[in-house]
């Protein structure tokens, strides 16, 4: 009987102690940490010097900003899908984000300044008419021209070296406004200077192949947006590709409620009364408007968002390009445009120029069935009044108060105009 209890006993214990170590499994593997996730294989991308456009530099735009390219603190909005292929390179534009401290990003355009078809084209034709080939270097080509020669003995960027250029913005030059430019390239170190001494041969062939092309990123680099100039802000070229901060083109707000299209005129307004008046006396007009011309800001704030057709005169000094000098042209004359085209002159640049185009291609677009009567009519026979020319002669700024007076009253104070908001609602002026 005793052994039997003995065995008993020893049997409990037994069972005890595997129930016990059972216990403990349990309670070890529920403590343990989890074991560590599989390391993520972060795919970048393989950047080809033809997408950027590096492969034809220095007949480009810039370098500044190709570090964040290959850092990935610029992504294409592709770069969030599985594949991670880059975008096609005919697009002109891509929507994408930039970061300096890779945990903010913000919103950016990165654009091609012409299509890549005439990027294409143009470089065949710089080949054809120079080096009398089908390929070549194009730096090489660019660099035994003339004009480019002339540019590496210059000290001074001068009225001369710019004649025949087909940029709108240098089509009447004063020296004022040259000085500007290579005193504020961005491409370069900042050395404050109006001489070029601190531009390497390089930096000028970039310069003069930019200002050949496109004026669009120099106007975005001498008048900032930081000094309160309607464009956006310029952060830097690579290659063939500029990034600048990011919007959206009006075209997107036709459809937009009618104190939205209210707001949008109201700026749009206020953006061509200041083209003819501001503190350094400089008068912008555009040769060209459509839907892209200008762009809003996801704050509600709105500027030019396509600067390449805006043409500068300088109310303080004057055009120095006089009677045929603007005539002469050559191979930078003719990169992305009709050789053949004519110039407009100077002097036949009226001040009303620019909002009777706004007025024949914008506004109605943008104003159009918005508002009840008889405001929508008042509206509607100024614009009308405004796109043949304003044929009495009224003067700009008091045909740009007149209808300023109309869409006032029509606009709102909320959330949704972030860039007024809420001081609006402590000012008389809103």
């Amino acid at each position: 009987m005793g052994r039997w209890i003995c065995c008993l006993c020893s049997r409990v214990a037994d069972s005890l102690m595997l129930l016990l170590v059972m216990a403990l499994s349990c309670n070890s593997s529920t403590a343990a940490p989890p074991s560590p996730p599989a390391a993520h294989l972060k795919a970048s991308y393989s950047f080809g010097q033809t997408f950027l456009g590096l492969d034809k530099c220095n007949a480009c735009l810039g370098t500044s900003i190709c570090k964040k390219f290959f850092k990935e603190e610029i992504r294409f909005d592709t770069w969030l899908s599985s594949h991670l292929k880059l975008p096609p390179s005919y697009l002109l534009s891509y929507s994408g984000n930039y970061t300096d401290d890779a945990k903010s990003w913000q919103l950016v355009d990165i654009t091609r300044l012409t299509s890549k078809y005439r990027q294409d084209r143009a470089d065949k034709n710089i080949c054809t008419s120079l080096m009398k080939s089908k390929t070549c270097s194009l730096e090489r080509a660019l660099r035994r021209t003339q004009r480019f020669q002339r540019w590496l003995r210059a000290k001074r960027l001068t009225p001369d070296l710019v004649q025949g250029l087909p940029s709108p913005m240098l089509r009447c030059p004063s020296q004022r406004l040259l000085d500007r430019i290579v005193r504020r390239y961005a491409e370069v170190p900042d050395a404050g200077s109006i001489y070029m001494e601190h531009l390497s041969e390089r930096d000028k062939l970039r310069l003069l192949y930019t200002l050949s092309v496109n004026s669009h990123p120099i106007l975005l680099q001498i008048f900032p947006d930081v000094e309160g100039w309607p464009f956006p802000r310029y952060l830097g070229s690579c290659g063939r590709l500029l990034v600048s901060a990011s919007t959206k083109p009006l075209r997107d707000f036709y459809g937009a409620a009618p104190e939205v299209a209210a707001d949008l005129a109201l700026q749009l307004l206020a953006i061509l009364r200041s083209m003819g008046t501001n503190d350094l006396n400089y008068f912008f007009y555009f040769t060209h408007v459509d839907a892209g011309t200008f762009g809003v800001f996801s704050n509600g704030h709105l500027l030019i968002r396509d600067a390449s057709t805006l043409g500068i005169i300088d109310k303080e000094e004057g055009s120095q390009l006089m009677g045929g000098q603007q005539e002469h042209k050559d191979i930078f004359s003719c990169l992305t445009v009709d050789c053949q085209s004519a110039f407009v002159p100077c002097s036949s640049i009226r001040e009303e120029h620019s909002l009777v185009m706004v007025c024949q291609e914008l506004l109605p677009k943008l104003l159009k069935g918005k508002f009840r009567q008889p405001m929508q009519e008042k509206i509607d026979i100024f614009l009308q009044h405004c796109a043949a020319g304003l044929a009495d002669h009224q003067g700009v700024n008091e045909a740009v108060a007149e209808l300023a007076e109309l869409l006032k009253p029509l606009r709102s104070c909320d959330s949704r105009f972030a860039y007024r908001y809420p001081d609006c609602k402590y000012s008389d002026k809103y």
